[in-house]
Formats: C-alpha cells, sequence, structure tokens
C-alpha cells in the first residue's frame, strides 16, 4: 500500500521532487517505525502477515464507513492501517528477505485496497449520496488508478523501461483523495462548506488519472518504436557485415576459376 521504492524489492524512476520527497519521507517513518517493526519480528510476526491485516483494515475502513457517509472515521481507520506497508518494508529488510513474492504481494494488495477506498465512495453517492455523476467519476477513479499501473506493469514485462511517473500518481491519488474525504467529514462535526472538498478532489483525480494514462501510453508507445528501429538497425547491421565477410570468399573463388 506504499510506494514501490519503499516496499521489499521494487523499484521505479521517479522524477527529482518526488525523489527528493520519498527519500526524507522515508528516513523519518524508518526512524519511527523501526522499533516497532523489531517488536513484531520478536513476536514472530512475518511482513506478509503485516501486508495482509493492513491490506484488510484499510478495506474494512472504506467499505464500513465511507458508504455510510462517515469519512473523518473512515479516514483515520485507513490511516493507521496505512503506516502498516512502512512497517511490513522496515521488517523485510531487517530480516533481509527483500523477494519478488513480497514485492508482487504488496502490488496486488494495492490494487485491491485501491479498488476498496474509491469503491466506498461510489457506494456513497450510489445511496445515501444521491449523486449519479459523482459516483460515476469514483468509478472512473477506481478503473483508471487500475489502468494506469497496469500500463506501466505491462511495458515493463515486454522490455521497456516506461521511464515516465505521469502527473498523477497512485501516492498522490491517495493523499488527495483521503485528505479530502477526512476534512469533508468534519461537516459532521458543524464546519460548514467543507463537504465539497471531497467532490472537488474527486474530480481532480480523475483529470489527473486520465492525463497519466495517457502520458504512459504515449511513453509505451515511443519506446516501442524506438525498441523497434534499434532491433531493425542491428539487424541490417549483422546482414551487412555478414556479406561483407562474404564477398572476399566469393572474390577468392572467382579468382582461382580464373586461374584455372
Amino acid at each position: 500500500m506504499g510506494q514501490p521504492v519503499a516496499s521489499r524489492g521494487r523499484a521505479a524512476t521517479p522524477t527529482l521532487g518526488k525523489a527528493m520527497l520519498n527519500k526524507y519521507a522515508r528516513a523519518f517513518f524508518t526512524r519511527v517505525l523501526t522499533p516497532f517493526a523489531a517488536f513484531l519480528i520478536r513476536r514472530g510476526v512475518s511482513p506478509d502477515t503485516v501486508t495482509l491485516i493492513g491490506t484488510a483494515g484499510v478495506i474494512a475502513g472504506a467499505l464500513v464507513f465511507y458508504p455510510r457517509g462517515e469519512f473523518f472515521w473512515g479516514t483515520v481507520v485507513i490511516t493507521l492501517f496505512v503506516f502498516s506497508d512502512l512497517v511490513d518494508g522496515n521488517m523485510a529488510r531487517q530480516l533481509g528477505r527483500s523477494s519478488r513474492w513480497g514485492a508482487f504481494l504488496d502490488s496486488t494488495l494495492d490494487r485491491v485496497a485501491d479498488g476498496a477506498i474509491f469503491g466506498g465512495f461510489a457506494l456513497w453517492y450510489a445511496g445515501g449520496g444521491d449523486d449519479n455523476v459523482l459516483c460515476a467519476v469514483s468509478i472512473f477513479c477506481l478503473a483508471s488508478g487500475q489502468v494506469v499501473s497496469y500500463t506501466k506493469a505491462r511495458g515493463e514485462s515486454i522490455g521497456l523501461p516506461v521511464a515516465v511517473n505521469g502527473l498523477v500518481e497512485r501516492a498522490e491519488r491517495l493523499v488527495i483523495s483521503l485528505v479530502a474525504a477526512g476534512f469533508a467529514g468534519l461537516h459532521k462535526f458543524g464546519v460548514p462548506g467543507i463537504q465539497y472538498l471531497l467532490p472537488v478532489a474527486l474530480w481532480i483525480v480523475a483529470v489527473g488519472s486520465l492525463v497519466t494514462l495517457i502520458q504512459r501510453v504515449v511513453t509505451v508507445r515511443r519506446e516501442s518504436a524506438e525498441a523497434e528501429a534499434a532491433a531493425a538497425a542491428q539487424e541490417q547491421g549483422l546482414q551487412k557485415q555478414g556479406s561483407q565477410e562474404q564477398d572476399p570468399q566469393e572474390q577468392g573463388s572467382q579468382g582461382r576459376e580464373t586461374a584455372k
């Protein structure tokens, strides 16, 4: 449920600003959470267990509170369990267990958690929120987030670097949505007008996700064309080299025929 660079062996190509933010945020939370991670290790808890519990907590917070319009408490619960991703990564580093399985499990459950969050928003607007447009926007945020992640994974699986992050990635989607939801929930505590933050945030995430999807598709198309052009040039070079090696042999053969 965290950033690729922070989770058990996964790699990323962040921009400079994001790299600096990740660096300092990671260093801070590592210092804070290392004692707790060490405590769990001593108790025999595995990083995978923490990942599963964290995802279950996010799902519960999103699907129990959000469909009822309890955005403040839902966000509090989700935020507490989101930190489990930092804990499992810390545990894995302490144990020296950076593994492909851990990276796969983290990535897979990240998608499940994201789906629960935006699904919770959609359920609220389909029910008590009574707004079909925002329900559709929430569903679009859910689907586009999954596709944005898929485009990068699919591009990398066919050997392309996909050297672009895009305008709104997972971290931005979650921060914008959860912060807005948390503040919007204060409306039930008597804060006027603040409930409009969540609809604004969902529109921002929807548009940003669409832009990010376009950026990644364009990047994959460009990198694919460049890779195919490089492969074609290499093949032509090999054919030219083979013909050059064959020519002296043919000339020698012709010379021997003339001598006869």
